[in-house]
């Protein structure tokens, strides 16, 4: 009997620092609790560890409390976030951080939550006390997807105030109505308008029911430009998730 061996590549646990400077990073709280007490963390063990925009190969060289403390040795190579803004309507929270979730591991840079008129009153309501929840459940997903920075999760704004503060680069109003344009078809104009260059993205992800007539008309003030992801009627989250899938495509 014969027994074909194959080399296994291990992959060093990515961890993201709480601080750092030039030569040490340290993790605290949850994540160095994890470590100490779940992984049994000893001094030499090696791990990578984000400081920042930067990976780094890092090696433990103490332990204190519930901190842990690391000498970075080398960096590596780090993939940016996508330039990609996501507008998320707020809708059924455990839907929500499902959609924040996947856009994270999707490379999204920033999630803007926005209050539409269609968002339920309650939701709406707690919306601001979900936040900081919604930025751990991004630290966790940039975690496990091995990326290089969390992206950022604003607090909720009303739909026109987030509208005011979005003036730069590709807007893109994903619409049940538009038929004429696609995402992709959107997204490779603003591949070639761009030259040499990533350009920048925005996409607005309505709530359950749509966006209303006003609010359409206000993106449309604000110059956003309508687009589809097909002919099917997706729920927020599905949508919000395909049309990261579909950027990430074509802009990586």
């Amino acid at each position: 009997m014969f027994c074909l061996l194959y080399p296994v590549l291990m992959t060093r646990r990515r961890w993201i620092a709480d601080s750092w400077d030039e030569a040490t990073a340290s993790l605290t709280g949850e994540q160095a609790s994890h470590l100490i007490r779940v992984l049994r963390a000893q001094p030499g063990m090696e791990f990578d560890i984000v400081a920042g925009d930067r990976v780094w190969h890092a090696v433990i060289a103490g332990i204190s409390g519930d901190s842990v403390r690391f000498n970075l040795l080398a960096e590596e190579k780090a993939d940016p976030a996508l330039p990609v803004t996501l507008l998320l309507s707020v809708f059924r929270f455990e839907r929500m951080e499902w959609a924040i979730e996947k856009a994270t591991e999707l490379g999204v840079e920033r999630v803007l939550p926005v209050i539409a008129r269609r968002s339920e009153k309650h939701l709406a309501q707690s919306a601001k006390t979900r936040a900081e929840r919604w930025r751990r459940i991004a630290r966790e997903a940039a975690k496990q997807s091995r990326r290089s920075d969390v992206p950022v999760i604003d607090d909720p704004l009303p739909l026109k105030t987030a509208l005011q503060q979005e003036k730069q680069g590709a807007r893109l109003l994903l619409a049940e109505q538009e038929r004429s344009t696609t995402l992709r078809h959107a997204l490779t104009e603003a591949l070639a308008a761009s030259g040499d260059q990533m350009p920048l993205i925005s996409m607005a992800v309505g709530p359950e029911g749509g966006w209303t007539a006003e609010e359409e008309a206000l993106f449309d003030a604000e110059g956003w430009k309508p687009v589809s992801l097909g002919p099917r009627i997706l729920r927020a989250e599905t949508a919000a998730m395909t049309a990261m899938a579909v950027t990430a495509a074509l802009l990586e």
